[in-house]
């Protein structure tokens, strides 16, 4: 059975949000009087069809052989995060709510990272801590922008704080934090999905690995748990050459590749192949790895059939499958566990 630990999610909770909003992604309805969600990323869809539906999703994850499926909001919807307090603050708590609601009426079938109002780190902070209280948050998702160098990090300090003493994960998505441009390359420039989707995504994602892995950004967070996707980046095929740049350039220094081995950072391998997980186990190791797949039919087919095709052994393939996030979860709910009883 599969843990996904990368599944998107579209709350229903925010749709009047959506009704009320004059730019994408909003709801209005059509020259035919159909309300429908206009979104950028997902074209135009009829309300009635335009957020995620637990029993469809469950069918999914049957179909599948989806034991738990952890949720986290879709980056469209991830605007909420953005807005002042006064509308970010009831609008995060509705989506946590709304996700807790789920993992309770459904026992081991999901868990959820938390939305958070971003714009005020200290009350994103307070709804972090309150969420933690809910059944089923093991954590909270944040954007990958607050950690492309060590010097953004230090924003992320409070919720780092909050994760570690719960001992709680941070699951790091490309994203832009409140008021940076984004997505970077217009939409009228050639090939802009594949550069933003993919060039920009993996740059991006790359440099926030070599912040949580070669800098002390994590040294005072040593109990909470990190998760960054799609491989934490490019750093699999880059490390050889930051390998080879240290031995020219500082080579007193570890070299790269240990420090990202040694770093206890896990990466899922949504949307990767064979020969891209291959790469990734030979760096990070299996037991820092696990399986995402965006919460989607499509993702849970391709994941599964690059983990087959791996060369990668049975015992590895059962930890990315499995076992490395039975390990994570198990970790965050004893802990969740023992404070509940103190």
């Amino acid at each position: 059975m599969m843990i996904d630990m990368h599944a998107h999610w579209r709350p229903a909770e925010i749709a009047d949000a959506l009704r009320a909003r004059t730019r994408e992604p909003r709801i209005l309805r059509n020259p035919d009087g159909v309300e429908v969600l206009k979104s950028g990323r997902m074209g135009d869809e009829p309300v009635a069809k335009a957020f995620d539906d637990v029993d469809f999703h469950l069918a999914r994850m049957d179909r599948q052989g989806v034991e738990t499926s952890v949720l986290s909001l879709l980056g469209s919807f991830c605007w909420i995060e953005a807005q002042p307090l006064e509308e970010s603050g009831p609008l995060c708590r509705s989506v946590n709510d709304g996700l807790s609601a789920i993992c309770q009426k459904h026992p081991g079938r999901f868990a959820a990272y938390a939305a958070l109002p971003l714009r005020h780190i200290s009350a994103a902070a307070a709804e972090f801590e309150r969420a933690l209280g809910l059944p089923g948050m093991i954590g909270a998702q944040v954007p990958g922008n607050y950690f492309l160098t060590r010097k953004d990090a230090e924003a992320m300090r409070p919720l780092l704080d909050v994760a570690n003493r719960h001992q709680a994960a941070l699951f790091i998505h490309n994203g832009p934090r409140p008021g940076d441009v984004y997505p970077k390359v217009s939409g009228d420039t050639d090939n802009a999905r594949r550069r933003n989707g993919t060039l920009d995504m993996q740059a991006s994602l790359s440099s926030v690995m070599v912040t949580l892995c070669l800098t002390d950004c994590l040294a005072d967070y040593p109990d909470a748990v990190i998760q960054v996707h799609n491989l934490g980046g490019n750093i699999p095929y880059e490390v050889e050459r930051m390998d080879h740049r240290c031995m020219l350039d500082t080579p007193q220094e570890e070299l790269p590749s240990s420090r990202f081995r040694k770093a206890k950072v896990y990466v899922d391998c949504n949307s990767f192949g064979p020969r891209s997980i291959e790469t990734a186990v030979r760096l990070y190791g299996a037991e820092r790895i696990v399986c995402g797949t965006d919460g989607t039919e499509f993702g849970c087919e391709w994941t599964r059939k690059a983990l087959a095709e791996a060369a990668i052994g049975e015992e590895a393939r059962e930890q990315i499958l499995h076992g490395n996030a039975a390990a994570m979860l198990a970790r965050v709910r004893a802990a969740q566990g023992e404070r509940a009883a103190a």
